[in-house]
Formats: C-alpha cells, sequence, structure tokens
C-alpha cells in the first residue's frame, strides 16, 4: 500500500516546538522549587518556552493555508468544546500568555509569582499531551490512535524542554550547570522511558488486527524509514544520550564532570534528544498507514 503523508515537516516542526515550550516552563518551575539559585538557568527556561511556541503556532498558521483564505475559519477553532483542536487552543493560548507574562517579569527584574510558574507548568503539560491528541483523533490511522502517543509526546516534551535549557545553560552559565545535579537527573530518566514507550507503542501498533497498522511499524523497523529511525532517533536520540549521561552522572569524577571536555560531551548528549525529538514527531507522521475501509476493483 502507498499512501502520500497528510501531514508534513512544517507539522512536525509545530508538534516539536509546541511541546519543547510546554517542557522548558516545566523545567523553569523545577529548578525554581530544587535549584532556586540557578537564576539564569531559570531565565533561559523563560525565555525558551514562549519563543519556541510563538514561533511553532506561526509555522502552524503558515501550514493552514485554508485558513488564510477565509481568516474567519480561526476563529471558529473556538466554536466547538467537544473538540480536541478547541481545546488546544485554549491550552496554547494561555500558556503563551502565562510564558509571555513571566519573560516580561524577567526582563523587568521583577519577581514572578510561584503560583503563575505552577500554573504555566501545568498548561505546559497540557500542551505537550494535547501534541499527541491531535493526532489521535485520526481514528483511521492506528499509529495515531492510541492511548500511548500522547504520554510518549509528554514524556518527550518534558526531555526536549530539559535538554533544550540544559544545552544553552552548559556554555551561558557553566557553574549553576554544575550544580542542578536533581535537574540533570530527572532529565535522565525520561529518554530511558521513552525507550520504553516508543517499544510499547510499535508493539501495540502492530498487533492491533490492522494491516495498515502493522505496515506503519515495518516501515520504521525494516522499511523505507528504518535508516532515519534507527540511526537518527533511536541512536542518536536515545541511546547515545543515554550512555553519554550515564558515564557522566554515575562513571566520571566530580572534577571531571565540571571540566570543559564533560560540558561538550553534555551539550553532544542534549543536542542528540533535541535532534531525536523532532525526527520523532516527524517519523510519526510521515510513517502513519490509514485503514483502507474499500477494496478498489481492477
Amino acid at each position: 500500500m502507498t499512501f502520500e503523508p497528510i501531514w508534513g515537516s512544517i507539522i512536525a516542526w509545530y508538534l516539536f516546538l509546541a511541546g519543547l515550550g510546554g517542557g522548558a516552563y516545566v523545567s523553569v518551575t523545577f529548578l525554581r522549587w530544587r535549584h532556586p539559585e540557578a537564576i539564569t538557568m531559570i531565565r533561559i527556561g523563560r525565555f525558551i518556552a514562549p519563543i519556541v511556541v510563538i514561533v511553532g503556532l506561526c509555522l502552524l498558521m503558515l501550514d493552514a493555508t485554508a485558513g488564510f483564505h477565509h481568516p474567519l475559519r480561526f476563529a471558529l477553532l473556538l466554536s466547538n468544546f467537544g473538540s480536541v483542536m478547541t481545546w488546544g487552543v485554549v491550552f496554547l493560548g494561555v500558556f503563551v500568555v502565562i510564558a509571555l507574562i513571566g519573560a516580561g517579569l524577567c526582563l523587568a527584574k521583577r519577581s514572578v509569582p510561584m503560583w503563575l510558574d505552577i500554573l504555566g507548568a501545568i498548561f505546559g503539560i497540557c500542551v505537550a499531551v494535547y501534541t499527541g491528541c491531535l493526532l489521535g483523533v485520526c481514528k483511521t490511522f492506528p499509529l495515531w490512535n492510541n492511548a500511548l502517543l500522547p504520554i510518549l509526546f509528554l514524556v518527550s516534551a518534558m526531555s526536549t524542554g530539559m535538554a533544550a535549557v540544559l544545552a544553552v545553560g552548559v556554555f551561558r552559565c557553566p557553574e549553576e550547570f554544575n550544580r542542578v545535579m536533581a535537574f540533570k537527573k530527572l532529565h535522565y530518566i525520561f529518554p530511558i522511558i521513552e525507550i520504553v514507550l516508543v517499544a510499547a507503542l510499535l508493539f501495540v501498533t502492530a498487533f492491533n488486527a490492522s494491516p495498515s497498522g502493522y505496515e506503519s511499524v515495518m516501515s520504521l523497523v525494516c522499511g523505507k524509514h528504518a535508516l532515519v529511525f534507527w540511526l537518527v532517533f533511536v541512536i542518536i536520540g536515545l541511546v547515545l544520550p543515554t550512555a553519554i549521561e550515564t558515564w557522566l552522572l554515575f562513571f566520571t569524577s566530580e572534577e571531571y564532570e565540571r571540566g570543559k571536555t564533560a560540558h561538550i560531551a553534555s551539550f553532544c548528549s542534549n543536542a542528540g534528544v533535541l535532534i531525536g525529538g523532532f525526527v520523532l514527531r516527524l517519523l510519526v507522521l510521515v510513517a502513519a498507514m490509514p485503514i483502507v475501509l474499500v477494496t478498489p476493483w481492477y
């Protein structure tokens, strides 16, 4: 069976950036609670969160060409609260407002209320989950219509959001980066969980009694998308970051971990997580095959 994907790289970028922004704001809230002294890293997360989500929303509007021909269609997104897309607009809108307020207060060198950050983290999680639910409403695509997908996208969003803050922080404020051990150990867990969730998603999809689900999985593990799946997503995006962080966190001295070589290794690890986060969403979009409801006559 051949099928032309209905969504491509632009939507993959939107899903990736929206999740990353939500994860970055969760990072801000965690750092405030566990590492309040990491002021610069908290600031980094505050600016990453709204910027990447706004860029993602611009890409989404760019992809919605019909909406530009009929602008009132955008307003209709708030007219049906039984729709996942409507709730997504609400989550994204509230999150962007909260994130911009936090960034504005930060620029003005004013204290951001903790309740606002907690609220921002909640809506950041909602945005991350929504990116998976958005695909799940397409019931004719077994790879998308799976309860594990929103959970996978949530875990990936937390991982990429933390990775973005760490990747910038390791060079912008290395002293703070060296001290946020609880944050780094929390981030270390997410790629491991992601490996388990990806394996479970592929297993459930392949054996859901739908040939199209099996074809989707086969295209990833041994078909036309296999090279990108195994090399870029699995090895660069999951295995290598996990191996590097395991080495840095548990098998090196504290002195070495604070050195420049370790910082470069950590940056590469976090860059790999970011690459893997984007590729995950791109592969989920392009590999999904629809259920064939009508068998054509030849």
